[in-house]
């Protein structure tokens, strides 16, 4: 008990200073110049079912919110009725299960909010799910997640922690203690629509997705193609394995999973300035930025553009040098074209609905295959032909 006391001290002295730390990610890329009214025209292609847009509020949880949107698309798939998951329980149990790794890892892995797609599969798996009426996570006033606070706190505990020696065995119990603080405790039996459940009977009975079912790609040149191999990113903090596949594959996934009626969670990076969240359009500029005049800048997202091809080489170079980051997951729902003919990905983002599109954007071929990092899907979208190339038992 004298430890654990001794924990919270000084996790407490050390907020103060861990508050001044810059919180997430810079996100919305804002284009400077006023807005001029675009000339943008899509006709739907595909547009599957999905759940309405949520705001993941101050907190990086895009990873939980994306993954629990593409569980409620497969309910829609299994003609279920959708239920809003609890994005802040993932996101939760998620937390726990890294700050273990952390502290086995002697402090030797990078904490924060963000994720990996199958970190929502991983705490389904584990813990199950609740609906978001039994666990929002929100305290006081608040209508929308904001980690501002619990975040700083929560790493400095466990930076504090791993210097001790030897290690206390209460630690879990401080770290929960914050936890409940800032989002509530987690209720051991709910009600929904009249019944009793744990979270475990409302993922297995009423959500009612085998996680096994699903798998993950990612698109890289220096591991042999059709294997799967450990994705080397910051929020892969559970070091799970992806598929290694060209990058064409990439859209060709996704293609023949919306054909067969699937959608598909997306991670990718959203810093490129061919990236807008206001216009709701991402698409990869003939022209590089630095080399625009003011008045092509102005107009980048008016009107459909001339798009740069891509190779896998180029792909790989911002990979590599830190140009494409693990950034943030949208849900892929659906194909669109514009009054060109030209086909873009229907994407369901989680900042509301502050945008031309109420939420949604408008993606490009050519960015998916620029920028993507990571694809999750159910199995039974995938090509005959990609599965014969690939060892499902491997992962």
């Amino acid at each position: 008990m004298k430890k654990y006391k001794w924990i919270i001290v000084v996790v407490l002295v050390l907020f103060v200073g861990a508050l001044s730390v810059k919180y997430g990610r810079k996100m919305l890329n804002k284009n400077k110049y006023k807005r001029i009214k675009t000339e943008y025209v899509f006709t739907d292609v595909i547009n599957l079912g999905c759940t309405s847009v949520k705001q993941q509020g101050a907190s990086n949880t895009c990873w939980s919110y994306t993954g629990n949107s593409f569980l409620e698309s497969e309910m829609i798939r299994m003609r279920k009725e959708p239920v809003e998951i609890s994005q802040v329980f993932t996101a939760r149990q998620a937390y726990l299960d890294k700050a273990h790794n952390f502290v086995r890892l002697h402090g030797g892995l990078t904490m924060g909010e963000g994720g990996q797609l199958h970190d929502v599969l991983n705490v389904f798996r584990k813990y199950g799910a609740m609906p978001r009426s039994a666990y929002a996570g929100l305290r006081g006033n608040h209508t929308y997640n904001d980690f501002r606070e619990m975040t700083p706190l929560l790493n400095s505990m466990l930076k504090v922690l791993v210097k001790s020696k030897p290690l206390t065995p209460n630690w879990e119990k401080a770290y929960s203690a914050t936890l409940d603080a800032h989002l509530g405790e987690v209720p051991e039996k709910f009600d929904y629509k009249g019944k009793a459940y744990t979270a475990r009977a409302f993922a297995d009975q009423v959500i009612g997705i085998n996680p096994d079912d699903y798998i993950g790609f990612a698109s890289v040149t220096d591991h042999p193609n059709y294997k799967p191999f450990v994705l080397l990113v910051p929020d892969n903090w559970s070091f799970d394995r992806f598929y290694n596949v060209p990058m064409q594959d990439l859209v060709d996934i996704i293609d023949n999973a919306l054909q067969q009626g699937y959608t598909v969670a997306w991670t990718t990076d959203v810093s490129e300035k061919g990236f807008s969240w206001q216009y709701g359009i991402a698409y990869v500029p003939e022209k590089s930025f630095d080399n625009m005049s003011n008045e092509e800048k102005k107009r980048m997202f008016v009107k459909p553009m001339a798009e740069k091809k891509v190779t896998a080489q180029e792909r790989q170079q911002a990979f590599d040098n830190y140009g494409t980051t693990d950034d943030h997951a949208m849900h892929i729902v659906g194909l669109a074209k514009d009054q060109h003919g030209k086909e873009y990905y229907l994407v369901k983002n989680s900042w509301g609905k502050a945008n031309d599109f109420k939420g949604y954007m408008y993606v490009t071929k050519e960015f998916v295959k620029y920028k993507t990092i990571t694809l999750m899907l159910h199995k039974n979208a995938l090509n005959p032909a990609l599965l014969s190339k690939i060892n499902l038992t491997e992962l």
